[in-house]
């Protein structure tokens, strides 16, 4: 009993090598950092031209706010999506709010009953402009297995969507990949789309003004 508890403190009682204080190994990190690509303009010596949506969209892409929506298991995969293996952050999405004000990118997960939808729909109003819906696995997207009286058949019923991620739930790539996707329409949008005719139409025919 005396030696099985010495050991047992002689466990706990290890310190961490010496070596790794002594002589810590460097990181090499050199073939892990990617920039932002510049956008397509002119540039000399000196200086750089290119159009103002070019700047406003690479801004934009590089630093989205998402603001998840989770009622069931796909919120569990953005969990893992969040976490320090797959890391959202590494696209600029660093910072999660909860207030919708603060928010651009409104990520659906989950089932959503018709009782929701009016919800779902005043998040959205709520959110900053320009703002971007993702519908985020088969619920979200069509309702999925569930093709019920009580189910929303889409949340695109309610709310218009840019980018539909399928899976029932999707793997925490297929997330990466809407959220590229999302990525792209933001950094090729036109800072004068907001206010054309065919986005204030598109607004009008879900009861939006």
């Amino acid at each position: 009993m005396g030696v099985t508890l010495c050991l047992i403190l002689n466990f706990f009682d290890m310190s961490r090598p010496v070596r790794f204080n002594v002589h810590p190994i460097q990181a090499d990190i050199k073939d892990n950092i990617s920039l932002a690509d510049m956008p397509e303009g002119y540039s000399g010596e000196g200086f750089f031209t290119t159009t103002l949506s070019a700047v406003v969209g690479l801004g934009r892409k590089n630093s989205l706010w998402p603001m998840p929506f989770a009622t069931s298991c796909c919120g569990i995969e953005f969990m893992a999506t969040m976490a320090s293996h797959y890391d959202l952050a590494r696209f600029g999405a660093e910072r999660l709010g909860f207030s919708p004000r603060q928010c651009d990118l409104l990520m659906v997960m989950g089932t959503i009953a018709k009782k929701m939808g009016p919800i779902v729909k005043q998040v959205y109003l709520q959110m900053a402009e320009p703002r971007w819906v993702m519908a985020v696995g088969a619920c979200a997207s069509s309702g999925g297995i569930f093709d019920t009286y009580s189910v929303l058949q889409g949340i695109d019923q309610v709310v218009p969507v840019d980018v539909y991620v399928p899976g029932c739930p999707p793997r925490p790539e297929a997330i990466l990949d809407g959220f590229m996707r999302i990525q792209d329409i933001v950094g090729k949008e036109s800072i004068r789309r907001r206010h054309s005719e065919q986005y204030k139409s598109l607004l009008q025919s879900y009861g939006i003004q």
